[in-house]
């Protein structure tokens, strides 16, 4: 399993990606290894206000269809369009595609998030 230590991850396995106000939002190769073949994102509306622990979109595979929850508040301001069209890029580098980001309320606080090793220490109960 891969997990890049430059990041932080919920217990609901999505990953942040923090540079400056914005938060990058995905979800873990732990997750897409878990869900199979990714064959669609719904993707949260640009706009759309949400606080740590919401529902933001959701992603469906072959297997399952499973909630992305925010691990931080803030601002919608961004989204993948390419999952619209190619939601498998997901499956093939999930790291490198971000589900959505967030103008964050506030400064950066881990709060809740883990790091790599706390994370990895989790997928491996």
């Amino acid at each position: 399993m891969n997990t890049p230590s430059d990041l932080f991850y919920s217990k609901e396995h999505e990953w942040v990606r923090v540079e400056g106000t914005k938060a990058y939002v995905g979800i873990t190769d732990f997750a897409q290894h878990s869900l199979g073949d990714v064959v669609y994102v719904e993707l949260p509306e640009v706009g759309a206000k949400v606080a740590a622990g919401d529902e933001a979109g959701v992603v469906e595979s072959v297997k399952a269809a499973s909630p992305i929850y925010s691990p931080v508040a803030g601002e919608i301001v961004e989204t993948n369009a390419n999952l619209e069209d190619a939601p498998q890029a997901i499956n093939e580098d999930p790291y490198g595609q971000f589900v959505f980001v967030v103008e964050l309320d506030a400064p950066f606080e881990k709060g809740e998030l883990l790091d790599a090793t706390e994370y990895a220490a989790i997928c491996e109960e």
